[in-house]
This record gives structure tokens, C-alpha cells and sequence, in this order.
């Protein structure tokens, strides 16, 4: 980027002293670049750096240069070396703000911030942590005039992401290369950062749900209990988890029969009532002849080796255990073949944990960066897990995800996974890993999927309560009413606590948790649409306030509010008596009701309008399949000129007919030509058979707070 005056001028300082202050400075090359797509262009250190570039391990397909850099392009990094380790820096301008990073700890907005890149199993963790389960080693630059840059670090290697002064990144390893994308605004350049890393899978519809989850609901009595509670309190729900506890032993691919006498009878059971389960899968494999996932990975060689040449052997559940090898091809291909016979037991879906991956007992908590990964050419073969290290969840999670899809073909995989990288968002949904109940981690659940969502992962959201700790019924009602709204929303806790299901405080918080997740079920149209939206163009589901008017500088560090889509504010209180924020978008946002009762609450996040925004509503279920999508009410904002519009996606909800123009995009407009809305409906895109749902419009007649 140009930089000229004093403000340049006091940052290339600030560059220069950062730099000194960090160790010995080699001297930086000129760098070399190459147009890679319209919006993007690649930067090597040197030509020497370009010809010995590794294979990326983030973007989705290989891409060659199709050109020089423009003559106009304004953001240039410069490289050098600090104690022998690459970096590369981008200057920005006054009045620049910087997001994204991945899955961080603390506000929305990064500027004077430090974060590493590397996968750590990081319970319980807190505001001043540096590494999260996950690694994004990219910066979304907002420029103040609302335009934007996006800066990625193409290295899987532990990366340091400094922001204190402009944009840095340091990592351990060979250079690597830095890929700059420019757009008109931050969403352009989000759209683009999906463009080179991928999108993320449509999910089936059942996964928009709310899930329920402890470690661990145990035995299948419990189970049973949990799920009939929830209808019987006509509480919505969908999805009911089971932790590691329904294993034999904590062995992978088993089930302990004792506890779980008849897995497929129990999962038969709930999916009458309309329930699906997920159940949890580790990568840790026990180190015991006869148990026939070792066996069966002893006969093709799948553990990643100690450096001096044996599978290397680290303790996790079940006692000492190897790790396959994810970065060969057969290796995934045998893990996925394991699913087969186990989604047979009626399992929906499948959740991928302790992939960083985590060790017990060990420095670091994972294994020796010196251990050995046999690797496909494609990753770049055989290397030290310090390369391969930040991907190996990732990997692990491509393989269930492909497992899955062969096994069951008719039907759309759901995975969720605690370690990943970025672009892969392409196999599997995630979660912010082992919070704690208290008022700020429920604070920084926001500000940490916002972050998720622009670095490339839309579909994400935090264990609602708080995994450890007890929390209060009043904090554990106040991020049901936050959590409902965003992408994945699950309630967790772990073993020891406290009761943590929606009931289990009192009748006041179920009631708030109730009118929570109703209004979760009512919005599943417009969620469902958003869903395929950031399928398609990479776009989050939930956005910062400052998506709204990208120039405005009130909304650049506003994290106690979101944007559900374009259409819905959402403003939380995220202290136990403090106010809610008094920043919003200009226009006119029109508070609105989506289920009786809930403008009354004092604990829900009060919900906003965009003006001239059609929004459409279901009607309320207490599962996302109790009955087909037959009737949509349109919560409409007038705009000045009397006009609303609104979008609504509709397939089958599973499977793939979709990818063969068996689904509907249906576009409304409310035109106020007399005293009574005029409603025309057209369907834009798509050949779903299904009859047009019968349509109602609510008008929404004034603004208020």
C-alpha cells in the first residue's frame, strides 16, 4: 500500500524499530510478484523463495500466475528474516482497521494485538491467550474509506500475527509466500478469500437446529430422559450429542455396550420423536493388538513415526495410543472406510475433537515437532510435523467428511471439528473450544465467530453456558439468547459440572430459553438462506455492524452487536446489569417481535430491522422437520418509498438434488401502493417441485428502541 506523509513515515519507523527490537534484520530482497486471480496477486521474497515454494496447504486448487502485478497495485509486503526466521510486512494507513485472524480471544477489531498461529489444545482458555485449537494466518484490512485488503500468510507453520504496528507475520520454517486481495468494500474481499480457500459444504437443514450436548450424557436412559424433556417442555430442539463415554474404553469406532446396550435401537428411538445424534471421534488410536482399528491400521503402515523411524505412541483416553498419518492419501481413505459400519448404528453425524492434536503429559501438549509425516506429493511429502502440525486436523476432519459422503451418498455429511486451518471450512462446521461460564467469555463468543466468519468460516458458535465452570441461571439465559442466534448453536458443559439443559436453572431461565430457541426455529427460512449464501459466495452468516456502511468509523469496533444477514441487527447485553450498545447503522432499523412474548423479556438481544427488508419466518416447530416449509410469514420495514424486499432459499433439506436444480430461490417485493401491502412473488432460480408456501405479511409500522 502507497504510503506518503507523516503517518507513513511514523509507521515505517515503527517497522523498523519493531524489527531491530526482535533480533539481527538479514537484508530484505526485492519482492517478486504475480497476478494469480483479478482481485489477487502473490508475493514471493525473492525468485530463489518463488522456485523453492511448497505446496499450499490452504488454498483449494493450485494457482498459477495468469500475469504480472498491475502497475496500480497499491499493497505491496516487504520481507526479510529475524533470527533467522521469514517475515513479511504490510504498512496500512490512518484510520485502517484489522479483523479476522481466525479463532482468536478478545475484541473484533485486532489492531495491537498478537496472535500465534498454532493449534493448541487450549482449555479453559482466556482473553490474554495467544493460541487457540485453530490457525488463520490472514488480516482483513478496512480501509477508512470503507474499501479493503485482504493479507494471507501462506504457511501452515506456527506464525505469529502481529498487528501492533501495521501488519506482520512471522513464521518458523522456509519463506513462504504472502497473497494480497483488494476489493470495493470488506465483503468483496471476503467473497475473495473464499474464491482461493473455498467454501464451506451446504449442510443438511437439521444442522441449523439447536443441539444439546454434555460430557456426557451417559447411559442411554439419560439420553432418553434429555430428549423426552425437551418435548415435553416444548422446548425446540434437534440434535442430542454423545461424548466420549458411549465408547468401550474410549476406543474409537466401539460402542460400550454396558451403557449402550442397543446404540441403533437408541438412535431409531429419538429419530421417531425427531432427533438426530452426533457422536464424538478422536484421533488417538489405543495401542492394542485385537482391537480392530489398530489392527486394520497396523496392516497399512497408517501412524505418523517418531523421528527415529517407530509409530510414535502418546497418551490420550483410552492409554497409550498412535495417530494416523492424515496427510497420505490411503491413510484417509482407510479412516474414512471406518465410518461405514459405524453410521450404520443410525449416527447423523459425526464430531472430530482432541485433533490438534492433543497429548497428555507432554511440553506442548501435542506431539514432537522432529516426528515424521509420510506425505502425499500434493502437501508437499514427507516432512516434520512442524509443517504439518496446523493441518493435521484439518486433514483429519477432509477424511471424515469424505468417509461419510461414501458411506451414505444420498445424504449430506455434518462434521464438526476442534482443530482446523484455514480453508477448512470446506469439510467441516467448528465451535470456539473449551470456554468458561462467565460473563466475559460470553462476551467473547462474539467477537470470536464474527472473527471465524471473516476469515473464511461460516458456520461456527460457542458451547452455550460455558464448558467449565457453573455459571449463574441468569448468565446461562443471557447466552441462550445471543448463542440461538448465531450459526451453530449448542449447548455444552463438561463432566462434574452442573446441569446445563435449558430447564435446569428454573422456570424463569427455561422460560427465557424457551422464547430463545423459538425464535431460532422461526428463523430457520432466513438461516437456512444464509446457509446456502456462504456456501455459495463464501459470505458469513453473521457480519459485523460495520458490513452495513463499511466507511462508517462508529462500527468499526462494535462487537456487542451483529448483523444475522444483511436484514437483522442484533444487539446484545453482555454484561449482567450494563446497558445494551447505542451504536447502530444509520436508517431506519425497526425493532421487531418474532415470537409473542419475546420483546417482553429483559434477557433476549433486542432484534432490529433493515430497512426495506422482507424477512421471511416459518412457522414455529419444535424440530426442523415436524412439518414441510408451508406457510411464511414476511416481517417487513417499509422503506421511504413504501417498498420491501426479501430472498428465501427452499430444497429438500438433505441430500443432493439440489446440485440438479431441485431447489427454489424466491424473491419477494411488498410495494404499499394504497393503505394495504401489494405482495408479488417470483421464483428466480431453481425447479423444486414443492407447492409455494402460502404467504403472510406483517408490517412493521415504526422504529423505535
Amino acid at each position: 500500500m502507497k504510503m506518503n506523509g507523516p503517518a507513513g513515515l511514523r509507521i515505517r519507523l515503527i517497522l523498523i524499530f519493531w524489527v531491530a527490537a526482535a533480533g539481527a534484520l538479514a537484508q530484505t530482497p526485492s519482492a517478486v510478484g504475480e497476478r494469480i486471480t483479478p482481485h489477487s496477486v502473490r508475493f514471493f521474497s525473492s525468485q530463489e523463495a518463488r522456485a523453492h515454494a511448497r505446496p499450499s496447504l490452504c488454498l483449494k486448487e493450485p494457482l498459477p500466475a495468469t500475469g504480472p502485478v498491475p502497475g496500480d497495485w497499491a499493497v505491496v509486503p516487504g520481507f526479510g528474516r529475524v533470527q533467522g526466521r521469514p517475515t513479511a510486512a504490510v504498512s496500512i494507513a490512518e484510520g485502517t482497521d484489522l479483523y479476522g485472524t481466525g479463532e482468536v480471544p478478545g475484541p473484533l477489531r485486532r489492531n495491537g494485538t498478537r496472535t500465534v498461529a498454532w493449534n493448541t489444545d487450549a482449555y479453559a482458555w482466556n482473553a490474554g491467550s495467544m493460541s487457540l485449537y485453530q490457525s488463520h494466518p490472514w488480516v482483513l484490512a478496512v480501509r477508512a474509506d470503507g474499501t479493503a485488503f485482504g493479507v494471507l500468510a501462506d504457511t501452515p507453520q506456527r506464525c505469529l500475527i502481529d498487528l501492533r504496528a501495521g501488519i506482520r507475520f512471522e513464521a518458523s520454517g522456509p519463506d513462504f509466500p504472502v497473497i494480497v486481495c483488494e476489493g470495493d468494500s470488506p465483503q468483496d474481499v471476503v467473497r475473495e478469500l473464499a474464491r482461493l480457500t473455498g467454501t464451506m459444504s451446504l449442510p443438511p437443514r437439521w444442522a441449523l437446529g439447536y443441539h444439546q450436548c454434555r460430557y456426557s450424557y451417559t447411559p442411554d436412559s439419560r439420553v432418553r430422559e434429555v430428549a423426552s424433556q425437551f418435548r415435553k417442555r416444548h422446548i425446540p430442539c434437534d440434535v442430542i450429542w454423545l461424548d466420549i463415554d458411549y465408547m468401550e474404553g474410549f476406543r474409537c469406532f466401539t460402542v460400550n455396550t454396558w451403557d449402550f446396550p442397543d446404540l441403533r435401537d437408541l438412535n431409531d428411538d429419538l429419530r421417531a420423536d425427531g432427533f438426530r445424534t452426533v457422536t464424538i471421534i478422536d484421533p488417538g488410536i489405543k495401542r492394542e493388538p485385537g482391537y480392530h482399528v489398530f489392527d486394520s491400521g497396523e496392516r497399512i503402515d497408517a501412524w505418523v513415526r517418531a523421528a527415529g523411524g517407530a509409530p510414535y505412541v502418546g497418551s490420550v483416553w483410552p492409554g497409550q495410543c498412535v495417530f494416523p498419518d492424515f496427510t497420505r492419501t490411503d491413510v484417509r481413505d482407510w479412516w474414512g472406510g471406518l465410518y461405514g459400519r459405524f453410521l450404520a448404528l443410525g449416527v447423523d453425524g459425526i464430531w472430530n475433537d482432541m485433533n490438534e492434536p492433543a497429548v497428555f503429559n507432554v511440553p506442548g501438549k501435542t506431539m514432537p515437532l522432529t516426528n515424521i509425516h509420510r506425505a502425499d506429493a500434493a502437501l508437499g511429502g514427507t516432512d516434520t510435523h512442524a509443517r504439518y502440525h496446523n493441518v493435521y486436523g484439518m486433514l483429519m476432519a477432509r477424511a471424515t467428511f469424505a468417509g461419510c459422503r461414501t458411506a451414505r451418498p444420498e445424504r449430506r455429511p455434518f462434521v464438526l471439528t476442534r482443530a482446523n486451518h484455514l480453508g477448512g471450512q470446506r469439510w467441516a462446521a467448528t465451535w470456539t473450544g473449551d470456554n468458561v461460564a462467565t460473563w466475559q467469555h460470553m462476551d467473547m463468543s462474539i467477537s470470536g465467530v464474527l472473527n471465524l466468519g471473516l476469515s473464511g468460516q461460516p458456520l461456527a458458535g460457542p458451547d452455550i453456558g460455558g464448558f467449565t465452570g457453573a455459571g449463574s441461571g441468569r448468565l446461562f439465559a443471557r447466552w441462550m439468547g445471543i448463542g440461538s442466534l448465531l450459526p451453530f448453536a449448542r449447548g455444552h458443559t463438561g463432566k462434574g459440572n452442573i446441569d446445563k439443559e435449558p430447564w435446569a436453572f428454573g422456570p424463569e431461565v427455561e422460560a427465557t430459553c424457551r422464547l430463545a430457541l423459538q425464535r431460532r426455529y422461526r428463523l430457520l427460512p432466513y438461516l437456512y438462506t444464509l446457509a446456502r449464501e456462504a456456501s455459495v459466495t463464501g459470505l458469513p452468516m453473521v457480519r459485523p455492524l460495520f458490513f452495513a456502511d463499511p466507511a462508517d468509523a462508529r462500527l468499526r469496533d462494535q462487537d456487542d452487536s451483529f448483523l444475522l444477514g444483511d436484514d437483522l441487527l442484533v444487539v446484545c447485553r453482555t454484561s449482567p446489569d450494563g446497558d445494551p450498545p447505542q451504536t447502530m447503522p444509520r436508517g431506519n432499523w425497526a425493532r421487531v417481535s418474532i415470537v409473542p412474548g419475546d420483546l417482553d423479556d429483559p434477557e433476549l438481544p433486542s432484534l432490529y430491522l433493515r430497512e426495506g427488508a422482507a424477512l421471511p419466518l416459518g412457522p414455529l416447530v419444535e424440530f426442523s422437520d415436524e412439518k414441510p416449509l408451508d406457510e411464511v410469514e414476511l416481517l417487513v420495514n417499509l422503506d421511504a418509498q413504501g417498498v420491501a424486499a426479501g430472498r428465501l432459499y427452499e430444497d429438500a433439506g438433505d441430500g443432493y438434488g439440489y446440485r440438479s436444480g431441485e431447489y427454489r430461490i424466491m424473491r419477494w417485493k411488498v410495494d404499499r401502493m394504497t393503505r394495504d401491502p401489494r405482495i408479488v412473488g417470483d421464483v428466480e432460480e431453481g425447479n423444486y417441485s414443492q407447492p409455494l408456501p402460502a404467504t403472510t405479511v406483517r408490517l412493521v409500522e415504526s422504529a423505535t428502541r
